[in-house]
Protein backbone atom coordinates (compact mmCIF):
# COMPACT_ATOMS: atom_id res chain seq x y z
CA UNK A 1 0.00 0.00 0.00
CA UNK A 2 0.93 3.37 -0.86
CA UNK A 3 -0.68 5.97 1.86
CA UNK A 4 -0.87 9.84 2.41
CA UNK A 5 0.27 10.83 5.83
CA UNK A 6 -2.76 13.56 5.90
CA UNK A 7 -5.97 11.67 6.93
CA UNK A 8 -7.83 12.23 3.89
CA UNK A 9 -10.91 9.54 3.67
CA UNK A 10 -11.21 9.97 -0.41
CA UNK A 11 -9.04 11.01 -2.99
CA UNK A 12 -11.43 13.86 -4.01
CA UNK A 13 -10.80 15.47 -0.39
CA UNK A 14 -7.52 15.87 -1.76
CA UNK A 15 -5.77 18.78 -4.06
CA UNK A 16 -4.34 18.01 -7.29
CA UNK A 17 -1.25 18.69 -5.96
CA UNK A 18 -1.37 16.04 -3.30
CA UNK A 19 -2.91 13.41 -5.66
CA UNK A 20 0.05 14.08 -8.11
CA UNK A 21 2.73 13.56 -5.26
CA UNK A 22 0.49 10.73 -4.12
CA UNK A 23 0.25 8.66 -7.56
CA UNK A 24 3.89 10.11 -8.33
CA UNK A 25 5.51 7.48 -6.27
CA UNK A 26 3.81 4.66 -7.43
CA UNK A 27 6.64 3.52 -10.25
CA UNK A 28 9.24 3.54 -7.23
CA UNK A 29 7.59 1.22 -5.27
CA UNK A 30 5.93 -0.83 -8.08
CA UNK A 31 9.69 -1.77 -9.30
CA UNK A 32 10.45 -2.71 -5.87
CA UNK A 33 7.35 -4.57 -5.42
CA UNK A 34 7.41 -6.79 -9.01
CA UNK A 35 11.48 -6.95 -8.31
CA UNK A 36 11.01 -8.41 -4.84
CA UNK A 37 8.04 -10.73 -5.56
CA UNK A 38 9.46 -12.00 -9.02
CA UNK A 39 6.11 -10.61 -10.63
CA UNK A 40 5.64 -10.10 -14.71
CA UNK A 41 3.41 -6.89 -13.84
CA UNK A 42 1.17 -5.26 -11.16
CA UNK A 43 -1.89 -3.65 -10.97
CA UNK A 44 -3.12 -0.68 -9.27
CA UNK A 45 -6.11 -0.24 -7.32
CA UNK A 46 -7.96 2.74 -5.68
CA UNK A 47 -11.57 2.94 -3.95
CA UNK A 48 -13.39 6.04 -3.08
CA UNK A 49 -16.60 5.26 -0.35
CA UNK A 50 -18.00 2.35 0.71
CA UNK A 51 -20.23 1.40 -2.27
CA UNK A 52 -16.65 1.05 -4.30
CA UNK A 53 -15.62 -1.62 -1.43
CA UNK A 54 -13.45 1.13 0.72
CA UNK A 55 -13.03 -0.36 3.72
CA UNK A 56 -10.19 1.72 5.13
CA UNK A 57 -11.56 5.22 5.29
CA UNK A 58 -8.11 6.60 4.07
CA UNK A 59 -6.84 7.11 1.20
CA UNK A 60 -4.24 4.76 -0.07
CA UNK A 61 -3.37 2.67 -3.46
CA UNK A 62 -3.17 -1.01 -3.27
CA UNK A 63 0.10 -2.39 -6.00
CA UNK A 64 -0.95 -5.89 -6.49
CA UNK A 65 1.50 -8.09 -8.59
CA UNK A 66 0.08 -9.91 -10.99
CA UNK A 67 1.75 -13.21 -12.47
CA UNK A 68 1.30 -14.59 -16.27
CA UNK A 69 -0.15 -17.66 -14.83
CA UNK A 70 -2.78 -16.26 -13.09
CA UNK A 71 -3.65 -13.39 -14.97
CA UNK A 72 -5.68 -10.64 -13.69
CA UNK A 73 -7.92 -12.61 -11.75
CA UNK A 74 -8.83 -10.77 -8.54
CA UNK A 75 -7.72 -13.65 -6.40
CA UNK A 76 -8.68 -14.53 -2.85
CA UNK A 77 -5.80 -12.57 -0.38
CA UNK A 78 -3.46 -14.96 0.61
CA UNK A 79 -3.24 -13.83 4.97
CA UNK A 80 0.56 -14.25 5.45
CA UNK A 81 2.12 -14.32 9.29
CA UNK A 82 3.53 -11.65 10.65
CA UNK A 83 7.34 -12.84 10.32
CA UNK A 84 6.61 -13.94 6.22
CA UNK A 85 5.12 -10.36 6.24
CA UNK A 86 8.43 -8.81 8.09
CA UNK A 87 10.65 -10.47 5.43
CA UNK A 88 8.49 -9.48 2.36
CA UNK A 89 9.11 -6.06 3.48
CA UNK A 90 13.12 -6.04 3.90
CA UNK A 91 12.97 -7.54 0.25
CA UNK A 92 10.88 -5.03 -1.19
CA UNK A 93 12.89 -2.18 1.10
CA UNK A 94 16.24 -4.04 -0.28
CA UNK A 95 14.89 -3.75 -4.09
CA UNK A 96 13.34 -0.28 -3.63
CA UNK A 97 16.24 1.92 -5.91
Amino acid sequence: LVITKKPYEKLTDMSNQEVAELFSKIPKIANAIVKATNADAFSIAQNNGKAAKQIIPHVHVHIIPRYNDTGTLWLKRKILKDNELDELAQKIRNCIE
